[in-house]
This record gives structure tokens, C-alpha cells and sequence, in this order.
């Protein structure tokens, strides 16, 4: 049993990272537009005020941020490819239908209930535990929803893309066409249901916000956990926009103006030249963003194999430099949330340390984005703003973030970028003919002692029954490169041919193995 459930998480924690092989691409294209729009950086390079480059800057920053914001409908596609067994691109093909009836499904609800939040002229739809995916509004689940969506795709769809049906419906309704009945069915019910189910979990977390705001340092270091913490889930929204727009982050009266929630007041108090009052300590949740991803980046580089650290670092550093210089943290968040769930927590309870150190430490400053804050503090001046120690603590972050998880990274054997062994690149062998595979299906321990098969890009991956049936030196005897058993867990290397030999011991096996 613990072998299987690791197996799992295993081939869970790969897939998670198909859709997101491309982010470090799109990550250095948005840094590239963010510079090229940016405000600061516009003032000391006349050059970036063209128009011409200001628009190419604008519709690389856009269209990346596109992406970006729509990684939960990338994570149901991508996962529903990644973990179906065959035919893989039409489970892709209808996870992504499914979504958007689980999008609509929502929608629906949600209009025919008359409780469709209308945006707010500042906040749009965060405030309301809403949000608008692909054009459609519907509760706002992050990227939960798309995960769930990709991981039931590629369930069902394994279990019912074989079925045939009689009678004169059943050429329309059967193989793939079922599969799509069965989840389109199911993401009716789970859009339909989300509206009921996940409202009231938004409305516990909001409920939070009042003993956070009572609560002094302890509230901060919860405010600062809570926002990292909710990301995979959407809520954190509801964490720390009550502080940012509403009474919560504090009031100031100018004449007979009253300006409301952290930020107003911050930009009204920047603008008259005014001292920066505490509340501007909610405003926090961009220094993590702006310094901490630098040490994460640096910790996953450091402890990654010493022969895949350039390729991590050509991966990781263009993430580092989004989460920045453009605050969206999304594509290295994921890289590790799920697979090494214990370095997030870490990350979580860093971030809300910090936030409380800076508010003991007196420090007023803008910690928006890195290019953006040091413009803003420059022209603020130390007095209102203590901008050395935020630079300071900013050093001190990303060496602390390095330091804990390398620490854990190397202490529990954490499966973080660039540590997955990979196989030297050797001359290609003969593919297997009937006869081999026979060979393995034999040498794996016969048609009954196979739970199941799975590739990664190299590796045939099996679980069997009993272990005590494989036998280790006839798979060795097979044209591979080597073999790794782990129990009931057998990974035999056979380079990249390893989809085919796959699909070929499906096909003897006359099943699906799943």
C-alpha cells in the first residue's frame, strides 16, 4: 500500500511538471516586458519611452500575463495528458471541454441564484471570492479546480474510453464520445456544486481577517503565512484584500477626504508628501515577491545534481526574476506546492516572519516590485521610509529562504528541480519485438503480477503485485540500460524509447493498466 500511494505521488508530481516546463520561457518574455514598461526604468533609459518599444513591451507583458493567469486551465490539460494511458491527446482535448462546462456550470448557478458579483471599480472581483477565467465568471477555486478537473479526466477517461454501447445511439456514445458524456456529466455537477461548497470556505477565511487585524505580531505573521499558504487555492485574495481596501488596513482624513484601506492611504501619503503611517505594514505581501524567490531559486539550483545545475539555473532564474520585477510568483510556486508540500509550509511561515520583522524594525517602504519599490523609496527619502534595513532584511531573507531549504531539501530527500536522476545518453539498442516484450512481461513476474505500467521520458516504470517474482537479471538480459527496483516498484531504462515499449506491453497485456 505505502508503495503504491508513492507511486502515485511520484507520477502525480511529474505530471505537475509537463505544463509547467514551458513557465521559465514565459517567465524571462514577461521579466522582458515588465522592464520594457516599467515606469522607473523608463526615466533613466529615454529609449523605453518610444512608443514603438513601449508597445512591444505592453503586449509581451499581456500576453504573457495571460498565461499566466490562466494556469489552472494549463494544469487540467496538461494533467489530463500527462496521466492518461493512451491516446493521450484526446484526453487533453476533453479535459479542456470539461472545464469550460465546469466554468459555465458555475456561471450559470451563480446568475440564475442572482448572485453574480459585479466588479469593483478597484478591486474587480477579488474582494467578492469571484473571478472571470477565460471570459467566464464563475467562484474563484485557483488552480484547485483545474487540477481536480485534470486528475478525474484522466481517470475516467482511462476507465471508459473502451466502452462500447449497443443499440442505434451507441456508435455516438461510446469510446472517447462516452468518456466525454461521463466527465462533461461530472463537471456539470462539480461547477454546480462549487458554488455552495466553496463560499462558505471563503467566508471562514475572511471571517479571519478581524483576529488578524486584533492581533499584533502574531495577526501579521498569520496575515504574511495565510497569503502564501492559499495560493493553490484562490483564497488568498480573501486574506489580504480586506487589509488593502477596506477599514481593516486603516483611515486617513485629509480636509474633509477620508481615504480607506492600506494602500489608498499609502499612495494618498506618498502623493502629500505625508509620514507613511503602520498600516502601509500590509502592504508587505510584495517583499517575499520582490527578494525571497532569489534564495528559493538558489537553494533548488545548489542542491540540484551537479551535472543538471546549469540547465536548473536556465530554468529557475528567469522564474526568480518574474516574481521580482513583475510579482507573479505563480510558475515557481508550482514547482514545488505539491510535490514537497513541506517546503511550502516553510516558505509560508518565512514570509509571514519577515513581515513581522519589518514591522519591528520600523521600516515604512514600498516592497511592490524591485525596480518599482527602489524608484519609490529613492524619491520618498530614508526619514519617511528606512528603505536601507528593507534592503537589509531583503539580503537576509533570501539567505535564510537558501539556508532552510537546502536544509530540508537535502535532510528528507525533497524531489525539487533538477535532483530527478537522469539517464547518460547512450547509442539506441533494438526496439523490442513480440517476443521481447514477452520477455519482460515474463521477467516482471507474468500477466498477473502487473499493477501497472507508466513511462517518464526514459524509464518504464511498473508496480507489481510481489516483488518476489520479478526477475531482476532477466530484465538486465533485455536491451536497457539499466534497472531500479524498489520494492514493488521496478523502473527499467530503456533511453526514449521507453513510450513505446509502454505501449507495447499495453497492447500485449490486452488491457489497460491502471
Amino acid at each position: 500500500m505505502k508503495h503504491r500511494f508513492t507511486a502515485a505521488l511520484e507520477r502525480f508530481s511529474r505530471a505537475m511538471l509537463a505544463p509547467l516546463t514551458y513557465l521559465s520561457a514565459a517567465g524571462l518574455l514577461l521579466a522582458a516586458g515588465a522592464l520594457l514598461t516599467s515606469t522607473a526604468l523608463s526615466g533613466a533609459l529615454p529609449l523605453l519611452q518610444w512608443g514603438p518599444v513601449r508597445l512591444m513591451g505592453r503586449i509581451l507583458y499581456k500576453c504573457l500575463s495571460a498565461v499566466i493567469s490562466n494556469l489552472s486551465v494549463l494544469f487540467c490539460t496538461g494533467l489530463a495528458a500527462s496521466l492518461a494511458k493512451q491516446e493521450k491527446h484526446q484526453a487533453a482535448f476533453i479535459a479542456l471541454m470539461s472545464y469550460f462546462i465546469y466554468l459555465t456550470a458555475g456561471n450559470v448557478t451563480l446568475a440564475e441564484l442572482g448572485l453574480l458579483a459585479q466588479p469593483d471599480g478597484l478591486t474587480g472581483l477579488y474582494g467578492a471570492g469571484q473571478t472571470s477565467v477565460l471570459g467566464i465568471q464563475t467562484v474563484d477555486t485557483g488552480v484547485f479546480g483545474g487540477v481536480l478537473l485534470g486528475l478525474l479526466t484522466a481517470h475516467v477517461y482511462d476507465h471508459t474510453c473502451k466502452k462500447a454501447h449497443r443499440g442505434i445511439l451507441g456508435g455516438v456514445f461510446s469510446g472517447e464520445r462516452w468518456s466525454f458524456t461521463c466527465m462533461a456529466a461530472l463537471a456539470a455537477v462539480l461547477g454546480f456544486g462549487a458554488c455552495f461548497v466553496w463560499p462558505p470556505v471563503q467566508k471562514a477565511i475572511a471571517a479571519l481577517t478581524g483576529f488578524l487585524a486584533a492581533s499584533g505580531n502574531i495577526g501579521l505573521f498569520l496575515y504574511g503565512f495565510l497569503e502564501r499558504l492559499l495560493i493553490p487555492t484562490g483564497l488568498h485574495h480573501l486574506v489580504y484584500m480586506p487589509f488593502q481596501f477596506s477599514q481593516l488596513g486603516g483611515q486617513l482624513t485629509v480636509g474633509s477626504v477620508t481615504y480607506t484601506g492600506a494602500y489608498v492611504v499609502m499612495m494618498t501619503e506618498y502623493n502629500l508628501n505625508l509620514p507613511f503611517s503602520d498600516g502601509i505594514v500590509w502592504m508587505y505581501t510584495g517583499f517575499t515577491k520582490t527578494f525571497g524567490y532569489f534564495g528559493i531559486a538558489a537553494a533548488f539550483i545548489f542542491c540540484a545534481r551537479r551535472g543538471s545545475r546549469r540547465k536548473t539555473a536556465a530554468q529557475l532564474l528567469p522564474l526568480a526574476f518574474t516574481a521580482s520585477l513583475a510579482s507573479i510568483t505563480e510558475p515557481m510556486d508550482f514547482l514545488f506546492c505539491f510535490s514537497a508540500p513541506v517546503l511550502w509550509l516553510a516558505h509560508a511561515a518565512i514570509s509571514g516572519a519577515f513581515i513581522v520583522l519589518l514591522h519591528l524594525c520600523h521600516v515604512t517602504a514600498f516592497t511592490s516590485n524591485l525596480l518599482g519599490s527602489l524608484a519609490m523609496n529613492l524619491s520618498a527619502g530614508v526619514a519617511r521610509t528606512h528603505y536601507p534595513v528593507l534592503y537589509l532584511l531583503g539580503l537576509a531573507q533570501i539567505a535564510v529562504y537558501f539556508v532552510v531549504f537546502t536544509a530540508l531539501i537535502k535532510a528528507l530527500d525533497l524531489p525539487t528541480p533538477g535532483r530527478r536522476p537522469e539517464e547518460p545518453v547512450r547509442p539506441e539498442a533494438a526496439p523490442l519485438d513480440d517476443a521481447g516484450v514477452e520477455k519482460l512481461i515474463a521477467a516482471l513476474g507474468g500477466r498477473e503480477n502487473i499493477c501497472t505500467v507508466d513511462n517518464c521520458f526514459t524509464r518504464l516504470r511498473v508496480t507489481v503485485q510481489d516483488a518476489a517474482f520479478v526477475r531482476e537479471q532477466a530484465l538486465r538480459e533485455l536491451p536497457c540500460s539499466g534497472v531500479v527496483q524498489n520494492g514493488c516498484n521496478v523502473q527499467i531504462v530503456f533511453g526514449i524509447r521507453a513510450p513505446q515499449v509502454r505501449q507495447a506491453v499495453e497492447q500485449r497485456l490486452d488491457r489497460v493498466v491502471c
